[in-house]
C-alpha cells in the first residue's frame, strides 16, 4: 500500500510556468509552428489542426508544406478548384475533412476583413472546426485563453488526476480537469507545451516519467498505474464488407472512373467502379446487373484488402475490355498514365495497383 504522503493531493500553483519552462526548452520544431518570436499565422494553424486530425505529426507534415507552398493564403485555398485540393489531399484519408476545409476557406475568405474570427464562439460557426479545433486556434493563433484537448492532452491529464473513468465516457471529466490548469498567460505555448509532453514524453507505452517536469505531483506515477491511463472501453470487433471493383479499358487504353456522391463515405471522390459493399460477397447476378457496360470479365488472382474507421473491405477485381460502345459507360475515361491526377482515395489506389499487377 501506498502512504497518503506520496499520493500528491494538489496540483502546484506553478504546475503551467513548470511546463512553459520544459517547453521552452524541448520544444518541438514543426513546420507549422511559429518561432519563438514570431507571431503565428491563424491560416497555418487551422490548416495544421485539420490535417492532424486522425493523422501523425510524420504524414501530415510533407502535406502541410505542399499545401502552404501551392495555396499560402486563405483565398488562395478557396479560389482553388475542389478537385484540385482532393487530389492534393489523397492519403489523408476522411475526405470529409478536405470538403470542409475548401468550404471553411470560402466562407473565412469571403469575410469583410477575410481573415479568420479570433474566439471560440465564432469559429465553431465554421465548417467543419469543431471544439478542438476552435479552442487550438484561438489560442495558438490569437493567444487567447481556451483549454485544448486533444488526445494527448487526454492522457496526460487521466495520469496527472489519476482518473480510472474509461474513454470516451471520461472526456468531459478530462476537459474540466484540463481547464483548472490552463494558464492565462501564453495560452497558445502553454497548448503546444501540453501537445509536445504528450507526445514526447507523456508516451502511450512506457512514459518516460523521469524526463517530466510534471512527475512530482503525477497522481498515476505515485499509484504505479500510468502505463494502464487513460483507461478505453473495449471496441467492438469491425465488421467487414466485401464487393467487386470493375477494371475497365477503351480500346485507346484509358481506364474508367466514376465520382462518388457528394455524401457518404469518400464523398466526392474519384472511383474505379465497384459493386455495392455489404457483408456478403455479391452474387454472379449482382455483379452483372451492376457492372458499368455489358462485356466479358475476367476475375484477376488476389483480393484488395482495406480497413476504414469502423469497417474492414475486402474488394475482389475484374478486368474487362470495352469494345465501340465504351462511350456509353457512365463515368470518366482516363489514360493510366495521368492517374496520379485523380483525386483517388487510398482504397482505389490500392485497386488500381493490383489491377495494374495482375490484368
Amino acid at each position: 500500500m501506498i502512504p497518503d504522503s506520496l499520493i500528491p493531493d494538489s496540483i502546484p500553483a506553478d504546475a503551467a510556468a513548470r511546463l512553459l519552462s520544459w517547453y521552452d526548452r524541448h520544444r518541438r520544431d514543426l513546420p507549422w509552428r511559429a518561432r519563438p518570436g514570431e507571431t503565428a499565422d491563424p491560416y497555418r494553424v487551422w490548416l495544421s489542426e485539420i490535417m492532424l486530425q486522425q493523422t501523425t505529426v510524420p504524414a501530415a507534415a510533407p502535406y502541410f508544406r505542399n499545401f502552404t507552398e501551392r495555396w499560402p493564403t486563405v483565398r488562395a485555398l478557396a479560389d482553388t478548384p475542389l478537385d484540385d485540393l482532393l487530389v492534393a489531399w489523397a492519403g489523408l484519408g476522411y475526405y470529409a475533412r478536405a470538403r470542409n476545409l475548401h468550404k471553411c476557406a470560402r466562407v473565412v475568405a469571403d469575410r469583410p476583413d477575410g481573415r479568420f474570427p479570433d474566439n471560440e464562439a465564432d469559429l465553431l460557426e465554421l465548417p467543419g472546426i469543431g471544439a478542438y479545433t476552435a479552442a487550438a486556434i484561438t489560442a495558438i493563433a490569437f493567444g487567447r485563453k481556451a483549454t485544448v484537448v486533444d488526445g494527448n492532452v487526454e492522457r496526460v491529464i487521466a495520469r496527472i488526476f489519476a482518473v480510472e473513468e474509461p474513454l470516451p465516457n471520461a472526456k468531459p471529466t478530462l476537459r474540466r480537469l484540463a481547464a483548472t490548469l490552463t494558464p492565462d498567460q501564453r495560452p497558445g505555448d502553454y497548448a503546444q507545451a501540453m501537445m509536445d509532453l504528450g507526445a514526447t514524453v507523456c508516451t502511450p507505452r512506457k512514459p518516460k516519467c523521469m524526463l517530466c517536469p510534471w512527475a512530482e505531483f503525477c497522481r498515476a506515477r505515485a499509484l504505479g498505474v500510468a502505463d494502464g491511463l487513460p483507461r478505453k472501453v473495449a471496441k467492438a470487433d469491425k465488421p467487414t464488407r466485401r464487393g467487386v471493383a470493375y477494371w475497365l479499358l477503351n480500346p485507346d487504353g484509358a481506364v474508367l472512373l466514376r465520382r462518388r456522391a457528394e455524401e457518404g463515405l469518400l464523398g466526392g471522390m474519384t472511383e474505379v467502379p465497384s459493386t455495392h459493399w455489404a457483408a456478403d460477397a455479391p452474387a454472379e447476378a449482382a455483379v452483372a446487373a451492376q457492372q458499368p457496360l455489358p462485356v466479358r470479365w475476367r476475375r484477376l488472382p488476389g483480393m484488395v484488402r482495406h480497413t476504414f474507421s469502423h469497417f474492414h473491405l475486402e474488394l475482389e477485381v475484374v478486368a474487362g475490355s470495352a469494345g465501340d460502345g465504351w462511350q456509353r459507360a457512365d463515368g470518366l475515361w482516363v489514360p493510366v498514365d495521368r492517374l496520379g491526377d485523380q483525386a483517388l482515395p487510398s482504397v482505389m489506389v490500392k485497386v488500381v495497383r493490383h489491377a495494374l499487377a495482375h490484368a
